[in-house]
């Protein structure tokens, strides 16, 4: 069985290549490898959520959940320059590349690129930015999203952005119900992007 990108320890080749991207009217060139995700360019969702949300206006504590080789954090940490971004991922090959991909835009010292269990519990965050792995399947997905939506700070903000037809509209509806009121601030190319509060 081949590798997902959310394989924990991929066991295909560490083929890498680089892809262009501009994220916020700045050119990037990331680092992807073979066993992450859209290794081949920047996804269409993510791009999607990049497009309809303009960077915080303010320093604060933030989260790119499943990184895979951070463009989102790379992004948030250049436009916001005392922020500090915490990279989370399950895939040990992708949390390589985000911190090559950190270094390579300067924001090293600020891109902390971890696994789930190696965040510190105390830590809050003022915001939340995600293409969710729905994939996963939806007993792991709410999950994930109730695990990291606990630690959201209280007047923090969480952004997803999750395909129309992989359950956007329901996954918003199941945020409300659970605490987190959300709501459909923009649609694109066939996803939905999502804002949740506490």
């Amino acid at each position: 069985m081949g590798d997902h990108f959310f394989s924990a320890d991929p066991q295909s080749a560490d083929v890498r290549r680089t892809v262009e991207a501009r994220i916020w009217g700045k050119p990037y060139v990331f680092t992807t490898a073979t066993g992450v995700f859209s290794r081949d360019r920047l996804d269409i969702g993510t791009a999607v959520l990049l497009r309809e949300i303009e960077p915080p206006k303010q320093a604060g504590t933030f989260l790119d959940l499943g990184c895979g080789y951070g463009p989102i954090a790379c992004a948030l940490a250049l436009e916001v320059p005392k922020a500090t971004v915490w990279a989370v991922d399950v895939n040990s090959r992708a949390l390589e590349l985000t911190g090559v991909n950190a270094k390579a835009a300067g924001v090293a010292e600020r891109v902390h690129a971890a696994l789930p269990d190696d965040v510190p519990e105390n830590l809050q965050f003022d915001q939340i930015w995600s293409n969710p792995a729905i994939h996963i399947g939806k007993p792991e997905l709410h999950k994930m999203l109730l695990r990291w939506l606990g630690r959201l700070a209280p007047d923090g903000v969480a952004w997803f952005v999750v395909g129309k037809n992989l359950g956007g509209d329901s996954l918003q509806r199941w945020m409300t119900e659970q605490g987190y009121p959300c709501e459909r601030i923009g649609s694109a190319k066939g996803f939905r992007v999502l804002r949740a509060t506490r």
